[in-house]
């Protein structure tokens, strides 16, 4: 089978002949879809849904996290692992991951002496940026004027470390399903001296398209999933919140601006939410789009995850559900935050 977009050609065998004259339903018969942003495939099994779940159950989340703890090393006037004290912070708070994946001055390997052994040089900075002081908040929890706090920040570190470095990735791991043993609101932030894989092969996918059909890829792509609607969770003036075609994870979206946004310093102040940046800005990337991946790792409920294992490791991505059955799911949920929700219940039945 072709693993190109540009040519899907497949040799039936005879035998599959028959199905063709099966009326096709995404919700009930398996099929592949192409992500043109990545360049991979993905298999989609809708109806194992029906399986009952005999699987790992997740516990859940805490109830209670205090909103101040001495010892925790996020927290304002708390002392880190390597002896710094946290100032007594009232907003954001910026400083230099104790622990980098990345440093400026590490040496380079030299020359490699086989193709199949290459090495090279890989230099960088990482950063932790905790959100609020607050340890019992989460990013949706906070009031709009902190949540834009956070998203200007965003922009002033890429904009920052983007003067030296040509890719600056912001993340978020968060809660203990994704392995962030700690409930402090924060994210990280790694600037690298190369771009990484998946950055490569949205680049190299964006700027083919942008040569064969003369403009953006994901600006092409949001246009359609406003006609086409059954993908979309959220709309507003300047975002778009949907399940994209080709979503791995069963819950996965994307965030994506109306109008063409290269970098997070580019938006405006009614906009404010990486792309290739320093060096590598100043040439021509008219054909990338600012965008940001969510990616829950719930498979069913709060409670059920999704394991990339067996076959996803070993061949492509599998996923159960389809896109527009998990555009459904999410647009269907109360637009109150869960945990607002319960205060809610319990203040009423107190009264």
């Amino acid at each position: 089978m072709s693993r190109s977009g540009a040519d899907t050609e497949q040799h039936q065998p005879a035998s599959e002949a028959d199905a063709t004259e099966t009326t096709f339903r995404a919700s009930e018969h398996q099929h592949i879809r192409y992500n043109p942003l990545q360049d991979e495939w993905v298999l989609v099994s809708a109806h194992r849904m029906k399986r009952p779940w005999q699987g790992q159950m997740e516990p859940p989340p805490l109830e209670t996290v205090p909103r101040h703890d001495p010892h925790n090393p996020l927290c304002p006037g708390a002392t880190r692992a390597n002896g710094e004290v946290n100032p007594y912070y009232d907003g954001t708070f910026l400083f230099d991951n104790d622990f980098p994946a990345l440093q400026p001055d590490a040496p380079n390997p030299g020359l490699s002496d086989h193709p199949l052994f290459q090495t090279e040089a890989a230099r960088g900075v990482c950063k932790v940026m905790c959100f609020h002081p607050w340890s019992d908040v989460t990013l949706p929890l906070l009031s709009v004027p902190e949540i834009r706090a956070v998203v200007d920040a965003w922009a002033s570190v890429t904009e920052e470390l983007g003067a030296q470095y040509p890719w600056v990735q912001i993340f978020e791991n968060k809660g203990a399903m994704m392995g962030c043993s700690n409930p402090h609101p924060h994210c990280q932030v790694w600037a690298s001296s190369f771009l990484p894989d998946i950055a490569q092969r949205e680049e190299r996918s964006q700027r083919a398209y942008q040569n064969q059909n003369g403009g953006p890829l994901l600006m092409e792509y949001g246009r359609q999933e406003l006609h086409r609607k059954e993908r979309l969770v959220l709309t507003s003036e300047h975002w778009l919140v949907l399940v994209p075609f080709w979503a791995v994870w069963p819950f996965q979206t994307l965030l994506l601006p109306r109008r063409h946004v290269r970098r997070l310093p580019e938006l405006t102040p009614a906009e404010r939410d990486g792309a290739p940046t320093g060096s590598e800005a100043e040439a021509d990337w008219d054909h990338w789009q600012l965008h940001a991946h969510y990616y829950p790792p719930l498979l069913r409920s709060a409670t059920v995850r999704k394991f990339m294992v067996g076959y996803e490791m070993l061949a492509q991505a599998q996923r159960d559900l389809t896109p527009e059955q998990a555009a459904e799911r999410l647009r269907a949920l109360p637009e109150v935050h869960y945990r607002l929700g319960q205060k809610d219940r319990v203040t009423a039945t107190i009264a």
